[in-house]
């Protein structure tokens, strides 16, 4: 068999306390946290944090300002709507006022008509 290794027991145990030592060597070799290294990493990181808030912000106050004028226009919207309401309630209002002003007028021009037909037929008959 190809794949068959044929190890001890003792082998792999050994290969497994190596790796432990190595890992806990790599742990140990880390730079500390007052090196210069790790000092810039994290102001540069710290520096990414603060840009990424800023534009956040930035947003934020441009959506603010977008919805504050959206609302602005649904007003001017509804306001102008509710001032064509009133002139076409206005204006019927007038056309109504007007329509009975000339009643009266009407009513003596049909009166007037009638006798006047009533008097040319009157002479046929």
């Amino acid at each position: 068999m190809r794949g068959f290794n044929d190890g001890k027991l003792s082998d792999r145990l050994g290969a497994a306390e190596a790796a432990k030592k190595a890992q806990l060597e790599r742990f140990r070799s880390r730079p500390s946290a007052d090196d210069p290294d790790v000092q810039k990493r994290r102001a540069e990181r710290q520096a990414i944090v603060e840009a990424r808030d800023a534009r956040n912000r930035e947003r934020e106050q441009k959506r603010r300002e977008e919805e504050a004028q959206a609302a602005e226009l649904q007003r001017a919207q509804e306001a102008l709507a509710k001032a064509e309401e009133e002139a076409r309630l206005a204006a019927a209002e007038a056309e109504r006022l007007a329509r009975e002003a000339d009643r009266p007028r009407q009513a003596i021009r049909d009166a007037a008509m009638y006798a006047m037909s009533r008097m040319s037929a009157g002479g046929r008959r």
